[in-house]
């Protein structure tokens, strides 16, 4: 499946959700990381998340799709990111 991901979380806990995210998807812009996951790498992904956010202040958002040619994408002004070695 493919993953978009973005996250908005308290500062202090902001590199741990970097480094988790990293570990499963591309980096595209700030907060944001997408990429390619089985499904049990998507269930990794978001029980070591839960385990690291304080659900009564962060937000974490996930849209999967079958594929990422089902999804259209323009970028205005610099493109940050992109596909690149997961960490």
């Amino acid at each position: 499946m493919f993953v978009i991901l973005v996250y908005d979380t308290a500062v202090e806990r902001n590199p741990k959700v970097l480094k988790t995210c990293r570990k499963y998807l591309h980096w595209t812009q700030r907060s944001v990381f997408q990429g390619e996951l089985s499904t049990a790498q998507y269930r990794a992904l978001t029980t070591a998340l839960r385990a690291t956010i304080d659900p009564d202040y962060d937000s974490i958002v996930t849209y999967t799709t079958r594929s990422a040619d089902m999804i259209d994408t323009t970028t205005l002004g610099v493109t940050l990111g992109g596909p690149g070695d997961i960490l």
